[in-house]
């Protein structure tokens, strides 16, 4: 069969690579893809937002099957406008991709079903919420509502720091519409990890946990950014404690929003703190996240499109996940001055890679035959080992084999698990 993974991301290129395990699958798109993909996948030049043009190349190629990699074109109703036109794809609907796209809308809903969460409040005046930060004190947490790339959560450590944030999103406008309101939130401490879910509507079957690395720098230091690493398994998180999150926050949640009339099918991504009181949810996010996949994917032993179909019929009961025992770790090589302004077109130079190395092309393009930079992140290194800590230095003797000027990267990813 056909498929085509919409995207443009590391995330995308895992997705692909794990579709092509399959025998069943035989051609796979990418829209709009990059420089990288194109060794896995035919790309073709239609942008994410430019839904007639994907119906017509998915009727045009006879495509079987579309998977969603970022939240944008879910936000803006992809699956309704795909099931409008009878055709195929994984993703919730515009609806309910408000549990990503709408933090507000997140937090109420947790409230309301007594989901685990930190205390919040929502403000549209940032006058009232600098009041409410003054009078709560630092450590606190300031989030704009709307989608942001991942950026947009300033974990305040002094008040100033959370000041000067809320100026930011509400006044400067930062991150555009994403910030006409705040979320303040409750600090939560403890360990930060991830559990991603395949849902059909009623069926959950949670992933194996990874751990994402937000802060920019070694020792979570600096802004945060969309993710410069992860890996897989976590041994922080126990079979009991898995469980603990599926019974208490994953399953709730399905039901919750099946109540309130926006029944979720796609992939269900919490964000959690494990805190001394058990998992709390810090977000959600409505498809597969971004390094997470790259070390979730490479481990699944069921093929991935089998899974896909399985959801797409409501038949996710039918399905038993099967894991590779062997760790993953992802590191992400990032364009000089990311998470802020960067540069690009660096030509990247990229040395012969061991059998264990996996390379997710993410802000990458190719002119005239060469492979240069063209976003933040730029590429994943992910490796495949018995142990987290033989994953760990395979990645790192990976990266030593790949440069770019101004190319940087932590040096710490998955040493929280080795410790």
């Amino acid at each position: 069969m056909k498929v085509l993974v919409i995207g443009q991301g590391g995330r995308e290129h895992a997705i692909i690579r794990s579709l092509k395990k399959s025998p069943q699958v035989e051609e796979v798109y990418c829209a709009p893809g990059n420089g990288g993909i194109a060794q896995d996948a035919i790309c073709t030049p239609i942008i994410e937002s430019d839904f007639a043009g994907l119906t017509e190349l998915v009727k045009q190629k006879k495509i079987e099957l579309t998977v969603v990699g970022p939240e944008n074109p879910l936000q803006a109703g992809i699956v309704d406008y795909f099931h409008q036109h009878n055709l195929a794809i994984i993703g919730p609907n515009r609806q309910a991709a408000q549990l990503e796209g709408s933090k507000a809308f997140a937090k109420k809903l947790m409230n309301k079903y007594n989901i685990p969460t930190g205390d919040y409040r929502v403000f549209t005046a940032k006058d009232e919420a600098i009041a409410y930060v003054r009078e709560k004190g630092a450590p606190i947490v300031v989030k704009a509502d709307g989608l942001a790339a991942g950026k947009g959560v300033v974990v305040a450590k002094e008040l100033e720091e959370a000041i000067t944030a809320i100026s930011a999103i509400m006044e400067d406008r930062i991150f555009g519409e994403a910030g006409s309101q705040v979320v303040i939130e409750e600090y939560l401490e403890g360990e930060e990890l991830t559990v991603m879910a395949f849902v059909d509507g009623t069926t959950i079957l949670p992933m194996e946990p990874a751990q994402d690395h937000k802060p920019v720098y070694d020792r979570d230091q600096g802004p945060n950014t969309g993710g410069m690493g992860a890996y897989s398994p976590v041994p922080q998180m126990d079979g009991e404690l898995l469980a603990e999150v599926s019974s208490k926050i994953l399953e709730p949640t399905v039901a919750a929003m099946s109540k309130e009339g926006t029944p979720f099918k796609g992939i269900l991504y919490a964000g959690l703190m494990i805190t001394k009181d058990g998992p709390k949810v810090i977000e959600f996010n409505t498809r597969f996240g971004d390094p997470e996949t790259q070390v979730i994917l490479p481990r699944l032993q069921t093929y991935l499109i089998d899974i896909f179909l399985a959801m797409e019929n409501n038949q996710l009961q039918d399905i038993t996940l099967e894991w590779d025992s062997q760790a993953a770790v992802c590191v992400i090589m990032a364009s000089e001055g990311y998470p802020g302004d960067y540069s690009k077109d660096v030509p990247i130079s990229i040395n012969e890679l061991s059998a264990e190395i996996e390379l997710s092309v993410a802000g990458a393009t190719k002119v005239n035959n060469q492979l240069v930079t063209s976003g933040g992140r730029v590429l994943g290194v992910t490796a495949l080992a018995p142990s987290i800590q033989e994953a760990q230095t395979k990645a790192y003797q990976g990266i030593k084999e790949i440069s770019f000027a101004g190319a940087h990267y932590r040096t710490d990813i998955a040493q929280k698990a080795i410790n």
